[in-house]
C-alpha cells in the first residue's frame, strides 16, 4: 500500500492556566475551574466556521502534544498502574505517541465572534499555548457508553484532601484571578506527583497562571504553603 504524507496545521491556540506540564490533570474535566480560551487563526477565525456551535454544551478538541512531539515509545508506564507496569502505547493516553496527537472533551462555556473567533472552555487539561487542530461537537446519544469497559482504569482515582496555610490564603485573597483557590484544590486533589514519590518534606511547585504554587504532601493531605509570583509571566503566550 502506498502511503502519502499528510499536512496538518493548527486552527488556533489555547490559553490555559497551566504554564508547564507538571500539575495538569491527567484527564479533562477533573478540574472544572481550569478555564481555557481558544482563539482561532485565519482563515478559520470567521464567524461562519462556528455557526451553530453554541447550541452544544461540550466539544472535542483535537490537539498536538507539541512539547513532546517526535518522542514516542511502543510501551509506556501509566500513572494509574503505579508507574511500574507497562502497557502498549495504544492502550494508553500517554502523550508520547507516534503522531503526537491528543483528544480532549471539554465544556463549551462561551462562543464569541465580535473580533475573530474565541471559545471559552471549562475543564481543560492542556498546557498553555497548545496548538488545536480540530473542534467537534460532543454527541451524548452515540458517544456516552455507560456500559463500556475501561481496562486497567478502574473508576476515578482517589483524591487528596487539600489544605491551605494562612499565608497562602492571604495571597489568594489578594489575587485578581477569580476561582484561584478552587482551581488549586482541584489540581492538587488529583495528586500530580510521580507515582514513586512519597516524601512528606519535599516542596513541589506547580505553575498556575503567573504563580508558582508551593505545596507538599503528607499522607493523604496536600498542604499549600505559599504562592510565589513568577518573574517572567509566560501566561497566555501565543
Amino acid at each position: 500500500m502506498t502511503t502519502n504524507p499528510y499536512s496538518i496545521e493548527p486552527i488556533g491556540y489555547i490559553a490555559t492556566p497551566f504554564a508547564d506540564k507538571f500539575g495538569i490533570p491527567r484527564q479533562p474535566q477533573l478540574a472544572p475551574h481550569a478555564i481555557g480560551t481558544l482563539k482561532l487563526v485565519a482563515p478559520y477565525n470567521r464567524a461562519e466556521c462556528v455557526r451553530g456551535l453554541s447550541e452544544f454544551s461540550h466539544v472535542w478538541l483535537q490537539f498536538v502534544f507539541h512539547e513532546v512531539a517526535g518522542q514516542w515509545s511502543p510501551t509506556v508506564r501509566p500513572p494509574r498502574l503505579g508507574g511500574n507496569a507497562k502497557v502498549g502505547v495504544f492502550a494508553s493516553r500517554s502523550p508520547f505517541r507516534p503522531n503526537s496527537l491528543g483528544l480532549s472533551l471539554v465544556r463549551l462555556l462561551k462562543v464569541e465572534v465580535n473580533h475573530g473567533v474565541e471559545l471559552t472552555l471549562g475543564g481543560v487539561d492542556l498546557v498553555d499555548g497548545t496548538p488545536i487542530i480540530d473542534i467537534k461537537p460532543y454527541l451524548p446519544f452515540v458517544e456516552s457508553q455507560p456500559e463500556a469497559k475501561s481496562g486497567f482504569v478502574a473508576g476515578a482515582p482517589a483524591q487528596l484532601q487539600v489544605q491551605f496555610s494562612p499565608l497562602a490564603l492571604a495571597q489568594i485573597a489578594q489575587s485578581e484571578l477569580p476561582n484561584l483557590q478552587p482551581l488549586i484544590t482541584e489540581v492538587l486533589a488529583q495528586d500530580p506527583r510521580p507515582a514513586y514519590a512519597d516524601d512528606a518534606q519535599r516542596i513541589y511547585g506547580i505553575r498556575l497562571y503567573h504563580y508558582d504554587v508551593k505545596w507538599r504532601c503528607d499522607g493523604q493531605i496536600a498542604w499549600v504553603e505559599a504562592l510565589e509570583t513568577l518573574a517572567n509571566d509566560t501566561f497566555h503566550k501565543e
